[in-house]
């Protein structure tokens, strides 16, 4: 099998691009995103003297000021040549010039917002064909925050209430950009209380790995299989496959679910997890660190 040659970076949400390190606040027991973290990694991975970044900012309602946020962010560690590819619908997806800035960047970004916007704009597009042969035959990076990184994996959460989640049907889930397969990501996992609605979401498909992202926190995806957690948070990876008693099909809407001997993992910076073997594999210096 040829594993892909690109990395995924996949972001909780909610994370830092410095304005903490201008202000001179110190947050004391929590690495700083600008100085240790997710933006210094996918930086770390773009292996070109003069990187040029293009971010995509289809799932926010507020694109042109997140794509300045990221501007100025990137700015800071070096990457001053920050596109911002404007695709607000299926027509802009088929633009002949995003198409060519897609071919000739050196890292995609995707911004947080609504996660449905990216599947129902880009699924079946040729920018998402590109984008994913991108991928698979390149040294490419491709990060995605918050919706963005929900949109990574075939299957993903579109919607359901944190505090509704026990019950069956209120997890709502759809297909999603599919750089992933079997795995499905929830992100700002431990402040919004998203464990029961990533849980059920395995529950329906054990077969798949749940991945809850906190805030500020990522996982870098190497050959599309070995998961190595960065940031500042945890990373819990939910493992359905040696579930024995399962309500979930037999109960009716809106009924509490049962899942008996599902796997939990807890981890933190520098951890990795291999998707394929479904081994948690100890912990390994993290990509990007201090000098």
């Amino acid at each position: 099998m040829d594993y892909p040659k690109g990395h995924l970076i996949a972001i909780g949400g909610a994370e830092d691009k410095g304005t903490d390190l201008e202000k001179g606040i110190v947050q004391r027991n929590r690495l700083n995103f600008f100085e240790l973290g997710i933006l210094k990694n996918i930086v770390s991975l773009i292996h070109h003297p003069q990187p040029h970044v293009e971010v995509i900012t289809t799932a926010s309602t507020i694109p042109d000021e997140v794509a300045e946020n990221y501007k100025d962010a990137f700015s800071k560690l070096g990457c001053n040549n920050v596109g911002h590819l404007r695709i607000r619908n299926r027509e802009d997806a088929s633009n002949p010039e995003y198409l060519e800035r897609l071919k000739a960047c050196n890292c995609i970004m995707f911004s947080g917002g609504n996660q449905l916007r990216l599947s129902s704009i880009f699924g079946g597009t040729k920018f998402l064909e590109v984008l994913k042969d991108r991928y698979q035959n390149e040294d490419f990076p491709i990060g995605g925050t918050s919706a963005g990184a929900m949109a990574m994996s075939n299957t993903m959460i579109y919607e359901g209430s944190a505090a509704l989640a026990h019950l069956k049907g209120e997890v709502k889930i759809t297909t999603g950009l599919g750089f992933l397969q079997d795995v499905i990501i929830d992100t700002h996992f431990d402040k919004r209380g998203r464990f029961n609605r990533l849980a059920q979401a395995v529950a329906a498909q054990p077969g798949a790995i749940g991945i809850g992202l906190g805030e500020d926190t990522g996982v870098v995806v190497s050959e599309g299989h070995s998961l190595q957690a960065i940031g500042s948070g945890s990373v819990v990876i939910i493992d359905g496959r040696n579930i024995e008693y399962n309500n979930i099909a037999d109960i009716k809407f809106g009924a509490p679910i049962s899942v008996e001997n599902i796997i939990v993992h807890i981890m933190s910076k520098g951890d990795i997890y291999n998707l394929k073997t479904r081994q948690y594999e100890g912990s390994e210096i993290v990509i990007s660190d201090e000098d």
